[in-house]
């Protein structure tokens, strides 16, 4: 996948269950080009990645949420993102990632993962487990470390089954919060396979 491309399929990988029309990609890509953006759009509804679909006289397309391949596409966008961030001190998030094997996905929030962080804000992170696995032990394992580390991590941990959950809740709570802002740097693929079901149950954003 060229970057310019992968820089169109991330706005979708942003907001999963939202449909664009062409302008509105172009203008969040950031892209001059109207025939690259018509032709890149194209491309992936062809590859099944996107969904595209008539409303009146305007194309709308979507991520093609239920298909593995447009979750693998849209996982491999997301972490390559939360990858090259130049404020993101990866080496103190790497040590928290290896000193717990219980995770399936590792999400970066708050405000490190709009970029507006302070020289003394937190790294908040959210850790999304199997629902066999103990929470509690995960927290005990890394609450020294985190609490140690400058900047600090704040730590939240949630069961696959809490965190859908929270999505499909009608109150805001912390589940949706992370949905509409985070840096994925590990488990993209299964973040969007939890995403892609919350949709099918309701889940709009």
């Amino acid at each position: 996948m060229l970057k310019k491309e992968y820089e169109i399929l991330y706005e979708f990988a942003k907001a999963p269950w939202k449909k664009f029309t062409e302008r509105e990609i172009k203008q969040a890509a950031k892209k001059k080009s109207e025939s690259y953006v018509y032709n890149t759009l194209k491309k992936f509804s062809k590859d099944g990645i996107l969904i595209e679909q008539k409303a009146g006289n305007v194309t709308l397309y979507s991520l093609n949420i239920n298909s593995n391949k447009a979750c693998t596409y849209a996982g491999f966008c997301s972490e390559y993102a939360a990858w090259n961030k130049k404020y993101i001190p990866y080496a103190d998030l790497e040590k928290i990632a290896q000193n717990t094997p219980y995770f399936n996905i590792f999400i970066i929030t708050g405000s490190y993962a709009l970029g507006t962080q302070k020289k003394e804000s937190d790294i908040d992170i959210v850790l999304i487990t199997e629902d066999c696995i103990d929470t509690k032990k995960i927290y005990a394992d890394l609450r020294y470390m985190c609490e140690m580390n400058i900047p600090q991590i704040h730590l939240y941990v949630f069961k696959k089954s809490e965190y859908f959950g929270m999505l499909l809740d009608k109150k805001a709570n912390y589940g949706k919060e992370t949905a509409h802002n985070n840096l994925l740097l590990f488990g993209g693929e299964d973040y969007y396979r939890i995403i892609a079901e919350a949709i099918k149950n309701g889940f709009n954003g």
